[in-house]
């Protein structure tokens, strides 16, 4: 996007004004596995640009820094991180169980919705300022939103019998939105049926014994069994050569994928890890192309002695090579949980991650404690002794409406007051804001959620959506002042202030450490100035920054009263 450059008046950085507004192209996309950033072999060559780096045992800190600094986005990490809101949909069998977590043994007859009215779900999610929808189309249930040719525990098997996710797409873009979609990768409909006979014995004795169970052990125990799949999920099974898409009998694809029309793939898998990629290939092939696709980390069962070990080498790969545009949530090179369900990003928020491991190899890119750590991305973590690979990795914060991620008619909503707060506090710390809104049972988006979506919506586009600077001449009073980077270049700012000129003399007004796409510094009482500067105090590499744009609240436009935004 080319950006208007900012009147002469106006001072944007004292290190980066005259590449300011600058055009780049995004970087190509690295063949899976693949640790750019150095021609040859050593540490004399120049490092280039790439949206991975290997630090090599020949890397000074200097050199790692310079790495760091000239890390990049893949054109579909950069595309996704202009999509500031995303709007989260839970909507399956929990819906019509009301229950948060699902066993995978449903009575499929529950699932009856009647009509769903999806233009209603997009019209309010494009109120709140979403550019992107996400849907979950299988949950850690199993029960799959489309007809699968893989399992029976799906849409297609229900009195509803449509095909939800296709309707849900066709919905989104027809409403000019991007689309994601949510694929657990946890399926408690294959749970092995010899150990969940078992399971729910030992169960039922714990609960006669008057001992408290888990969210997950009284679903389980209050469904019986067994469970509506094959049993594919954590049976032992070793990983052996295989086919996808794995045609089944009388497959409607053979033909295509016989002549190549429709891609086909060998992988290294076992038993589930076919089929979950049997059905990724289903997802992406029949609703693709994705603008991105969510793996969720849970593993259910584990303390129940039932775990998953998901071959993620093959997994990745596979995916690379079905959708090499497409970022992967908790994949290499794609986007990262923030750490929290709260929605709320770290002060000093990091696109550029570390890693002991090729993140082509494991889940979350190899950080530490699933993203969670309070620090994951300062010089000191670059420079631990441990680090073998960097890479773009930037930020989902993602947050509920509602107390649960399903709808649950007993619950309320957020106010659009406090939904204002998340976005200032995940946009505006470098993060996109993934914001759950649940469906109820009749199809719809309740009411309540709608208003406090519309409001948030309003107050977003009311405070953000127009620079101050273009209304005319100054001085200019504001409360906020937005900062960004050009991620093309890389994140580098590490501490930076924030200083307006009044009266002929220069004062401090905020600071902050990282600012990536976007900052968002909410200043403490109004202030009224004719320049504003952003000093880079400390950076990795020469700052590229974006056009500071200034804006006022509603509260500061009322001063004395709430800061109302409806």
């Amino acid at each position: 996007m080319v950006r208007r450059r900012p009147r002469a008046r106006l001072l944007l950085s004292t290190l980066a004004l005259a590449l300011a507004g600058a055009v780049l192209s995004a970087p190509a996309q690295p063949a899976a596995g693949a640790a750019q950033g150095s021609e040859g072999t050593g540490c004399q060559q120049p490092v280039r640009p790439a949206p991975q780096m290997r630090i090599e045992p020949c890397d000074s800190p200097r050199r790692v820094i310079e790495k760091a600094a000239k890390t990049v986005p893949t054109k579909g990490q950069y595309a996704w991180q202009q999509r500031e809101v995303t709007a989260f949909t839970h909507f399956g069998m929990n819906t019509f169980t009301d229950r948060e977590w699902g066993s995978g043994a449903e009575d499929r007859s529950l699932f009856d919705p009647g009509h769903l009215d999806f233009d209603q779900w997009m019209r309010a999610y494009k109120a709140a300022g979403a550019e992107q929808v996400m849907l979950t189309a299988k949950h850690h249930d199993g029960f799959a939103l489309w007809p699968s040719r893989y399992t029976e525990h799906s849409v297609g098997n229900t009195p509803y019998g449509r095909d939800i996710v296709g309707q849900y797409v066709k919905a989104a873009r027809k409403a000019g939105l991007k689309v994601g979609i949510y694929l657990s990768p946890a399926d408690g409909a294959e749970l092995p049926h010899d150990w969940h006979e078992k399971w729910l014995a030992d169960l039922q004795a714990k609960q006669d014994a008057g001992e408290q169970l888990t969210t997950v052990e009284r679903t389980a125990l209050a469904d019986g069994g067994p469970p509506q799949g094959k049993g594919r999920y954590g049976n032992g099974s070793e990983p052996t050569e295989r086919t996808i898409p794995t045609l089944v009998p009388g497959d409607d694809r053979a033909k295509k994928v016989a002549s190549g029309k429709l891609p086909s793939f060998t992988a290294k898998v076992n038993d589930y890890d076919a089929y979950y990629l049997n059905q990724v290939y289903e997802i992406v092939t029949e609703y693709g192309p994705l603008d991105e696709l969510w793996l969720d980390g849970a593993n259910p069962w584990r303390d129940a002695g039932i775990t998953q070990e998901y071959g993620w080498s093959e997994l990745f790969r596979v995916l690379h090579e079905l959708a090499p545009d497409t970022p992967v949530f908790g994949g290499p090179q794609g986007v990262r949980w923030v750490g929290n369900e709260n929605g709320v990003a770290r002060e000093s928020e990091w696109s550029v991650t570390p890693s002991a491991l090729d993140p082509w190899t494991t889940y979350a890119g190899g950080l530490p404690n699933d993203s969670t750590d309070p620090d994951i991305g300062s010089r000191e973590k670059l420079l631990d002794p441990s680090v073998k690979y960097l890479q773009w990795y930037p930020a989902e914060a993602d947050v509920s409406i509602r107390p649960g991620w399903y709808h649950h008619a007993d619950e309320r909503p957020k106010s659009a007051e406090q939904l204002l707060e998340l976005y200032e506090k995940s946009v505006g710390r470098n993060a996109s804001l993934l914001l759950n809104v649940p469906p109820a049972k009749n199809g719809r988006i309740d009411a309540a959620d709608v208003r406090e979506l519309t409001a948030f919506g309003d107050a977003v586009r009311g405070i953000y959506g127009t620079d101050l600077k273009r209304r005319g001449p100054g001085p200019y009073t504001f409360d906020r002042v937005v900062v960004g980077e050009d991620i093309r270049r890389g994140q580098r700012v590490e501490r930076f202030t924030l200083q307006a000129r009044s009266g002929g003399a220069w004062r401090e007004i905020a600071s902050g450490t990282t600012i990536g796409h976007r900052r968002i510094l909410a200043l403490d009482e109004p202030v009224t100035a004719r320049q504003v500067r952003v000093k880079v105090e400390q950076a990795r590499g020469k700052p590229h920054l974006r056009p500071v744009t200034l804006h006022r609240s509603a509260q500061a436009a009322h001063p004395g009263g709430a800061a109302v935004v409806r």
